[in-house]
């Protein structure tokens, strides 16, 4: 299984419908949203499987213009530095971190993203209209042998809903970060520039 299955699986195939009306990219309801989002994907992968082989940039390029926007890559980055370290970072360093990590994680999303084909991916919609500033939103993604829980954390924020944390299959993703910085933190004496230079967004679940 490839580095980045846990989000990679997030978004791919066919999501299960409730009976509420559904409409659009809602940024103000995270079911609807983080949904319509994972069609979108599914979307891509179905039609442009020619696309990925010829040109995989441009592929990638698909999925990131999707993925990108619903999180909130700003609020991640400081979660995964810890408050010890993005207060001891510069601006500079906070913005080169969060540019390097969210490049590294799209760009390992996209490219792992076209390999998986029939998945399921299961929406547990909920009875709520209204919704707290952080929620939960649940899927089941289920292959030919398995079935993985996911829990998007997403936070109410002035452009809607974003994704600040996932949880799959019972990692906790941001604090899987977070050791990995904090592992690199030890290795380069808490060198920032040190810890930005050798940054990789790798963590493997199964």
């Amino acid at each position: 299984m490839r580095k980045f299955f846990y989000s990679i699986s997030l978004f791919i195939s066919i999501a299960f419908f409730s009976s509420q009306e559904i409409q659009g990219d809602d940024i103000n309801n995270p079911e609807i949203y983080v949904d319509t989002k994972a069609q979108q994907m599914v979307s891509v992968i179905v039609n442009n499987q020619d696309l990925f082989k010829e040109n995989p940039e441009d592929f990638k390029k698909l999925i990131k213009d999707i993925f990108e926007p619903m999180v909130d890559f700003r609020r991640v980055s400081a979660l995964v530095m810890s408050k010890k370290y993005y207060l001891s970072a510069t601006p500079e360093q906070r913005s080169a971190f969060i540019e390097i990590f969210k490049n590294s994680l799209l760009d390992t999303y996209s490219s792992t993203l076209a390999e998986w084909g029939d998945q399921e991916i299961v929406t547990m919609f909920s009875a709520d209209i209204e919704f707290k500033k952080n929620v939960e939103v649940k899927q089941m993604l289920v292959t030919n042998s398995s079935e993985y829980p996911i829990t998007y954390k997403l936070r109410l924020g002035k452009n809607g809903y974003k994704i600040i944390n996932i949880v799959v299959n019972g990692v906790n993703l941001g604090l899987t970060f977070r050791n990995q910085f904090k592992a690199l933190a030890d290795k380069h004496d808490e060198n920032i520039d040190a810890i930005i230079s050798e940054w990789k967004s790798d963590a493997n679940i199964y």
